[in-house]
């Protein structure tokens, strides 16, 4: 069976089967019978879902909502899929969003562009469009219902400007995508949880960042549920060492700002080594090859994705 994490709360999170395992979550919000899943991986995520109904007593007439907190196809590759299979869902997405999810040619090429047709093709499989009757644009404060339960989106650029954030005020719990971090289970020491930014492209904005978390931090959730990956408690805590780890990251962004050719790589092996001794002190012992294997994708891509604000910035 793959990665299940019952929370007790009406929210489980499951691994969607994306990459690796528990690289990516689908979380399940579970009321009275009635489903919403918040992310969905890729097709390839399809098979999890199912069978995450099926654990529960539940087919596919159950699921009301699949929501995401953006388009990153990560977080959205499986969205045309799980529509077709959720003959009574409705697509929660940003306003931005809805238009690339009901034609997504546009968002494909962006994609490819980044990582290439073929890992596009091998990884994601054919993104299926969703008739825009079935779409819902969630602007900022939008409220839907699950059975009763009030799920609030909230508009939360830094990330991505077609972010939302969905808040589970029954639950204390906010679903937060990527504007939380990255926490892998890989990395916990104890119960001590790791979490650090991603900084990826090409829509990253560290003011913006700061000021969504922060306003996720104004609701005073128990826990954060994060796509990478599940709960994070001790919100606090985990809020100033996000926020710590983003302004270093920006810092040595500013200074390779002038590095010409060699930025990029400057860029990629400093956050590595930042990286690294920001997990030494949290404990993990881990090899310097364990955690490259868990982190190598994501280091890649917040180098490419602070190379594009520099570039933005300037501009």
């Amino acid at each position: 069976m793959f990665d299940w994490r019952d929370y007790g709360n009406g929210i489980i999170a499951f691994d969607a089967g994306y990459v690796r395992p528990i690289l990516a979550a689908i979380h399940m919000v579970v009321e009275n019978g009635r489903v919403a899943f918040i992310d969905t991986g890729s097709n390839d995520s399809l098979a999890n879902a199912r069978a995450a109904l099926t654990r529960l007593g539940l087919d596919e007439t159950a699921v009301d909502y699949v929501v995401l907190t953006h388009i990153h196809l990560d977080h959205a590759g499986g969205a045309g899929a799980m529509m077709q299979a959720f003959p009574n869902a409705k697509l929660v997405v940003h306003p931005r969003g809805a238009r690339h999810m009901a034609e997504p040619a546009k968002l494909v090429a962006g994609v490819s562009a980044v990582y290439g047709p073929e890992y596009v093709q091998r990884v994601y499989g054919e993104i299926i469009p969703i008739a825009k009757e079935r779409i819902i644009e969630a602007a900022d404060g939008h409220v839907f219902s699950l059975a009763g339960r009030e799920l609030l989106c909230l508009d939360t650029p830094g990330h991505a400007r077609h972010h939302i954030c969905i808040v589970d005020r029954q639950a204390g719990a906010i679903f937060t995508g990527d504007m939380f971090g990255l926490s892998y289970r890989e990395l916990d020491v104890g119960q001590r949880q790791f979490i650090f930014p991603t900084t990826t492209p090409t829509q990253f904005e560290p003011e913006e960042m700061r000021r969504s978390v922060e306003r996720l931090l104004s609701f005073e959730p128990q826990a954060m549920y994060l796509t990478h990956y599940g709960q994070v408690p001790d919100v606090a805590a985990r809020a100033a060492e996000l926020l710590l780890h983003l302004d270093s990251l920006v810092a040595l962004a500013e200074r390779e700002a002038n590095a010409g050719e060699a930025r990029h790589a400057r860029i990629k092996q400093g956050m590595t080594d930042y990286l690294f001794g920001a997990l030494r002190q949290h404990g993990c012992r881990l090899s310097d090859q364990a955690i490259l294997d868990i982190w190598a994708t994501d280091l890649e891509l917040n180098a490419q994705g602070l190379g594009v604000w520099l570039d933005q910035r300037a501009a």
